[in-house]
């Protein structure tokens, strides 16, 4: 499989050691297939919960905006107290209407995710499977998008253990022909050196974001998965350098989009706040409503329902 237009050989960020920061032995988290039947879901697994809450969701756009709590209050006439105390999670419905204009942040929305009434409906769709496995405090999402008439396959980021989707990949008969990287963040390519080892295939990073020993990829670069099409669409903001892939051929598009979106939040603009509001609206949320959203952390969701119901982008 030979990437088309921008591809390069790579220096750059080296991934980690197995050992040094993941649990061994974690068990992944398949959500779109099992490996007797790959469209059918598991469910004796619970659903992958939400990465961000409705603090969360304030902190980082207050964080994003470089606003402290006292400025929040000037700007809203609520006491600094009372920011500080939604901050922590406690629900003041008044003052979750008032705060969301000043934040830029989508009010009916955001009370939703106050009232936690947000959950993104499950996703099946043959050709995508999805693994969460435990990275310190936190898990992280792995895919393998595949061909359903080729059997040709890809697996995009490696998680915390490679293991679950490598044996899915078995027992489903696929054949891995590339591995595509969404950004170079370690808990993203923790287990890449293995993976490489155990599928022997290319890996492919964004050429704003090398990764030792990875082809690099610019913005509208466009590789196959036997017959699918992949375009990488650069999505900065959360990292210097993030890839989305959009994966066309299957019964709808796939986005696997990294920690540029997550149902019902997005990831923080470390690296450009305004970067990764633009290029979430420009290059994930113009896709068509049905299109699967792959996020970095956290469930599937679409981009009908991160339009209508993530506080970020809703309006």
């Amino acid at each position: 499989m030979e990437p088309m237009n921008e591809l390069q050989s790579s220096g750059g960020v080296s991934a980690g050691n197995r050992d040094a920061s993941a649990e061994n032995g974690a068990a992944g988290f398949v959500s779109g297939g099992n490996p007797s039947d790959p469209v059918a879901p598991v469910s004796s697994v619970p659903p992958i919960p939400l990465e961000d809450g409705f603090s969360d969701i304030l902190s980082k756009a207050m964080r994003g905006l470089r606003l402290g709590d006292d400025a929040v209050a000037e700007r809203t006439g609520i006491a600094a107290l009372e920011v500080r105390r939604l901050r922590e999670g406690q629900f003041n419905e008044v003052a979750v209407r008032k705060i969301a204009s000043v934040l830029g942040l989508g009010v009916e929305a955001l009370v939703r995710a106050a009232r936690r009434q947000y959950f993104p409906a499950p996703v099946r769709v043959q050709g995508l499977a999805q693994f969460n496995t435990p990275f310190e405090d936190m898990t992280v999402n792995s895919y393998v998008v595949w061909d359903p008439v080729s059997r040709e396959a890809a697996v995009f980021d490696t998680g915390s253990d490679c293991a679950p989707a490598l044996e899915f990949v078995r027992r489903a008969g696929l054949r891995v022909t590339a591995i595509a990287l969404t950004h170079a963040h370690g808990d993203h390519i923790f287990d890449l050196d293995r993976l490489w080892e155990k599928t022997g295939v290319p890996a492919y990073a964004s050429a704003l974001e090398p990764v030792e020993g990875a082809q690099l990829l610019r913005d509208g670069a466009v590789f196959q998965i036997g017959r699918l099409s992949v375009e990488a669409r650069l999505t900065t903001g959360h990292s210097v350098g993030g890839l989305t892939y959009v994966v066309s051929g299957l019964e709808v598009p796939v986005a696997v989009v990294g920690d540029s979106l997550f149902a019902g939040s997005m990831g923080g603009g470390g690296v450009s706040y305004p970067d990764a509001l633009r290029n979430n609206r420009e290059k994930v949320l113009t896709l068509p409503a049905e299109t699967v959203i792959c996020p970095g952390h956290g469930p599937m969701t679409t981009v009908g329902e991160e339009l209508e119901a993530n506080p970020f982008f809703a309006k």
